[in-house]
């Protein structure tokens, strides 16, 4: 009865914990067959310990020059997603315009409508457009396809903001752009850096969209994909591993900075 009665108070949190667990080991057989050193071509099977493709991360042809190429898309991806969705969620928080509540519906489509469907789209009209398919072609897909996230999370974040704390700006003679800078944006950052991260992610992961309008241009998701088919380099489990410690690390700064600034406010 006494194991029952723990069980019961303490459900939720073993639940969480598998959920957390289940998610995770994707990422931590990953990480195990970085250090492994298969013996044919295919990096699927346990052989034998080794750090040769840590020492070595870019020792397979053009695998950094199509990282380096992801990195960049999604870094302009991610800011011009950022600027378009705050200002647009913003728009549609603060002002009342005719056809508002449809383009409220409409932002949703992207997030809803498969990627195949948008992927399809956008090559359709690059090439009634004549565009030559290269990495143009794939930033504004990308900014496109990340857009609905950023707004959502932005307009979220606007809508639970007080509006007397601007108005009290303004009666302290703080111009709009003063109160914009000062007031309006510090609170509203939070919801802008989430949608930013995640448009950063979302883009650099991308391979559907990417593979439609990318041309000749491979990105490191196109890369990975077109490995597959001959052989799993180990260093693509480093890059893979490499990543995942960095968003880890950035989570943990960003808990930290919220706890001292927490500290701070009190």
């Amino acid at each position: 009865m006494a194991f029952v009665r723990w069980l019961r108070r303490h459900l939720v949190v073993i639940a969480g914990l598998l959920t957390l667990a289940y998610l995770l080991l994707p990422n931590i057989v990953v990480t195990v067959f970085s250090f492994n050193k298969p013996k044919g071509r295919f990096n699927y099977s346990w052989q034998e310990f080794s750090t040769d493709a840590w020492k070595d991360p870019c020792g397979v042809a053009d695998m950094c020059g199509s990282l380096s190429l992801s990195l960049q898309i999604a870094a302009w991806a991610t800011i011009g997603a950022t600027v378009l969705g705050t200002m647009i969620a913003f728009a549609l928080v603060r002002y009342r315009f005719r056809a508002r509540g449809a383009v409220n519906s409409l932002i949703f489509l992207p997030m809803a409508m498969p990627e195949v469907v948008m992927a399809a789209s956008l090559l359709t009209l690059f090439l009634n457009l004549g565009a030559q398919l290269g990495f143009w072609t794939v930033l504004i897909a990308h900014i496109m396809f990340c857009l609905s996230f950023v707004v959502t999370a932005v307009k979220a974040r606007v809508m639970s903001m007080d509006p007397r704390l601007e108005q009290a700006a303004q009666d302290l003679y703080a111009g709009p752009v003063q109160t914009f800078l000062r007031v309006t944006l510090p609170i509203a950052a939070p919801g802008i850096a989430a949608g930013a991260l995640l448009a950063f992610a979302l883009s650099f992961d991308d391979f559907i969209i990417t593979n439609f309008n990318a041309g000749s241009t491979v990105t490191f998701p196109m890369f990975v994909w077109g490995s597959a088919q001959r052989g799993t380099p180990v260093q693509i489990n480093v890059i893979g591993t490499a990543m995942f410690l960095v968003a880890v690390l950035l989570v943990l700064a960003g808990m930290l900075i919220g706890k001292r600034r927490n500290k701070r406010a009190k």
